[in-house]
């Protein structure tokens, strides 16, 4: 588990440990990759490039594990899209269709979730909807980023694969949108991303978190601070429609609850919270350290 979010999500830990799990917080002393990045940072705050190289390297050196990446992978996109899926059926029940159709983008699995079946018809021409990625400002892989090959890793233990990115070895701000702190998107979403036909918006946090609350005050469910990067971009979308006059039909993704990120809101509630914008200068010496890909 990323330091950082063990120490800010102590519930999700628990959890875990409930049903028997021993969470470690990453980078830890149990791997190779991880005993290198605490030599050089021992207050590393760690990120998910750093925690899949653990986890891999882990799966790597014993034959009773396996890895499984849950997101970013263009399988993992693919089998998301039962969410789209049922939005499409359930769009037809509400006799509409989406003018703008809206997910949180981390590693891009659930964005693409609820958007590919929409794109479907985008590029066959019979409808037009906008697609947006949204993001973090702190982590702006899709709005700052550059489309190259990268690592999926920090010790570069993953295949190259072609994407929007910040670079393996980025390191994000410590938001408390834990899900959407990696430093890139999977290939399917970039490619659409660089094709122009999905757009991308980026957040800060504090502005994200009173999305939420208006979501939660209005709704009733308390959402999660991921999922609230979506609810934020659909009030933007809502108030500029009304702005300009128009009816839109605006469907996005509410994709996690927030219980298990009370803290988070505590923070946000109490004042806490402050808002990153990842320095230019950071992204261009991620960057500079792209692998040299061709002639």
């Amino acid at each position: 588990m990323v330091k950082v979010s063990y120490h800010q999500k102590p519930y999700r830990r628990m959890l875990m440990e409930v049903f028997g799990a021993k969470v470690v917080p990453s980078p830890s002393e149990d791997t190779q990759c991880g005993r290198q990045i605490l030599s050089t940072d021992p207050d590393s705050p760690g990120s998910l490039g750093i925690a899949i190289s653990e986890a891999v390297e882990d799966a790597a050196t014993r034959e009773d594990t396996s890895y499984s990446l849950g997101s970013v992978l263009n399988h993992v996109c693919l089998h998301q899209t039962v969410v789209g899926l049922e939005c499409v059926e359930q769009m037809k029940i509400a006799n509409d269709y989406p003018d703008v159709v809206i997910g949180c983008c981390g590693g891009g699995s659930n964005m693409a979730g609820i958007s590919f079946p929409f794109l479907r018809d985008k590029i066959a021409g019979s409808r037009n909807p906008r697609v947006i990625a949204v993001e973090p400002a702190s982590c702006p892989t899709l709005t700052k980023g550059v489309y190259a090959y990268d690592f999926g890793d920090t010790a570069r233990l993953t295949p190259l694969v072609k994407m929007y990115t910040l670079g393996h070895d980025f390191i994000p701000a410590g938001i408390h949108a834990g899900g959407l702190r990696y430093h890139g998107d999977s290939p399917l979403v970039s490619q659409l991303c660089h094709e122009g036909l999905i757009e991308a918006q980026a957040y800060h946090q504090t502005g994200v978190f009173q999305s939420a609350l208006v979501f939660a005050r209005s709704e009733g469910i308390l959402p999660a601070p991921e999922s609230s990067h979506a609810i934020h971009s659909a009030i933007v979308e809502a108030k500029r429609a009304d702005e300009e006059g128009k009816e839109e039909a605006i469907l996005f993704n509410l994709s996690g609850h927030g219980f298990f990120d009370l803290a988070a809101y505590d923070d946000f509630l109490g004042g806490k919270l402050v808002d990153h914008e990842h320095p230019e200068t950071k992204i261009r010496e991620a960057l500079s350290h792209l692998p040299k890909v061709g002639a």
